[in-house]
């Protein structure tokens, strides 16, 4: 009985080499469309499916392969259905190799309607493949170019039932994947985002880490099929060792610190948590200021700037002498290449040139044990102003103000920053994070200051539920407090400010992040 192969791709990287491996090996190959066209120009022996089904492709190509005479030589059980195969003069197809329309990439080209996007959704060819998986005790499926060696070799040691499990995998999770870009995309097409009642979180991973968050856990980096806006998926490593679960995470923490500012910024990340954030008139006092805020923490910490950075940047402030883990900005220059570069280890991640100007795509989500927490991303909205205290805050009191509260949304809750004002910036001076209780944060931030905190302001990512906190600050030599407000003892917190002559703003939002 024949042996044949069914080849249906849209990537056709390496389906010729394919196809001609298999003949060697006795297969009949079928095929469609442009793919038997592709193959029969190489001088490979191939019959087109219609002429297999006696139909023809009908209606613009949208019916190849939907027949019995396909899905059963694909379906069919060889030890229990041979009999009924015969019946119908339906033969087994062993190898299916299929690829899916491109409908990633045409759907991210540009604007396309839907009406455009629509044709470029496979059904055939998922039905192919899943019904290969299906039954993958007797067929062989390959959704990627990149098995084609090693199915080829399996098959000459005789040994591909061996593989058949894992291609099959593979497989379902490369339908799961498109349908769920699908969905996605027409979902946003047809103005029906949200939390959808059924969910598929269509991702492809894009590096094996180093290890994940302690060296005996392995972990890996995924990404959103839509690599736009705020994506780490979008960064370039220039240089230095593999990333680590810890590295990206840092990172992260990092990039929601610095990108909050307009002016020159500089934030040094250690767990998660800003050990210094500061603005100056350019990257190297911004550097300095940051590096002043917390120069303990800071030392094996993650750095990132939001301007691109100069081979002056690196010289001026001796970067390339100091152990940071990663240094991350939109851009460094050959100069700063070239200085950064004998620091082998040192990782240098160059991000997107518009990341500043975009905002990250999707939903923020968390993984919790069996299931999945999803919200929408805490962007840096606009913010409201009210003082409610007797004393107004001077200039240079508003500026550092407006610093802490940008600052502040990049600190695990509860979260208290102190900032100082600096004329042509301000910088971070003590940090409180991850405390249970409020008042616990502001003596942490206190304790941490680097500098004495006479004059300093004060932000808080969440409301004074009791006038002890505020209190603490005053004793600290605090003079201006920014918060959200909202609780049942407002009155009595603005009550303590205006004993202490302290200045308060309520902004009215809340930036919790635990």
């Amino acid at each position: 009985m024949s042996r044949f192969a069914l080849l249906s791709v849209s990537d056709k990287t390496g389906i010729v080499e394919f196809a001609q491996g298999l003949t060697r090996m006795g297969y009949s190959i079928l095929s469609t469309g442009g793919t038997a066209r592709q193959l029969a120009e190489a001088g490979v022996d191939v019959t087109k499916v219609s002429e297999v089904t006696g139909f023809p492709e009908i209606m613009g190509g949208r019916v190849k392969t939907l027949h019995p005479l396909v899905h059963g030589g694909i379906l069919g059980r060889r030890d229990v259905d041979g009999e009924e195969a015969n019946t119908h003069g339906i033969s087994w197809i062993d190898v299916v190799a299929v690829n899916l329309y491109p409908f990633e990439q045409t759907v991210t080209s540009g604007d396309v309607s839907v009406l455009d996007a629509m044709e470029k959704v496979d059904i055939g060819g998922p039905t192919m493949v899943r019904a290969a998986a299906k039954n993958h005790r007797d067929v062989t499926v390959v959704v990627d170019p990149r098995d084609y060696g090693r199915v080829l070799a399996a098959m000459r040691e005789e040994r591909v039932e061996q593989v058949r499990g894992e291609l099959a995998v593979k497989a379902f999770q490369h339908t799961a994947r498109y349908d769920g870009i699908v969905s996605g995309w027409l979902s946003e097409a047809h103005g029906t985002q949200g939390f959808a009642e059924e969910l598929g979180l269509p991702q492809r991973r894009v590096q094996e880490l180093r290890y994940g968050e302690n060296p005996h856990q392995v972990a890996a980096f995924y990404a959103d099929w839509k690599r736009e806006g705020r994506s780490l998926a979008r960064m370039r490593q220039l240089q230095g060792k593999a990333l680590s679960f810890n590295n990206i995470a840092d990172l992260d923490g990092a990039l929601r610190a610095v990108f909050e500012h307009s002016e020159p910024a500089c934030a040094i990340i250690k767990h998660q948590n800003p050990a210094g954030a500061a603005t100056g008139p350019d990257l190297s006092r911004a550097f300095e200021r940051a590096l002043e805020g917390d120069p303990v923490s800071a030392f094996g910490g993650i750095v990132v700037f939001n301007r691109p950075v100069t081979g002056d940047v690196v010289r001026t402030v001796k970067l390339s002498k100091t152990f940071f883990e990663v240094i991350a900005a939109p851009g460094f220059d050959s100069l700063a290449q070239e200085r950064l570069a004998p620091r082998q280890n040192l990782r240098v991640l160059e991000l997107p040139s518009d990341w500043a100007e975009t905002t990250p795509p999707g939903m923020d989500a968390r993984r919790v044990q069996g299931g999945w927490l999803f919200q929408s991303w805490d962007v840096n909205e606009a913010f409201g102003w009210q003082v409610v205290t007797e004393r107004q805050p001077t200039e240079a009191e508003r500026e550092a103000l407006i610093f802490a509260w940008r600052s502040c949304r990049g600190v695990k809750s509860n979260a208290i920053v102190l900032a100082k004002a600096l004329g042509d910036g301000a910088r971070l001076n003590g940090v409180g994070a991850g405390q249970m209780s409020r008042v616990d944060s502001v003596r942490l931030a206190l304790s941490k200051a680097t500098a004495s905190t006479e004059g300093d302001v004060l932000a808080s990512d969440a409301f004074f539920p009791f006038a002890d906190g505020l209190n603490v600050a005053a004793e600290g030599g605090i003079r201006a407090v920014i918060q959200p407000g909202g609780s049942i003892r407002d009155n009595e917190v603005i009550e303590a400010a205006n004993a202490a002559g302290i200045t308060m703003v309520f902004t009215g939002v809340r930036h919790f992040r635990h």
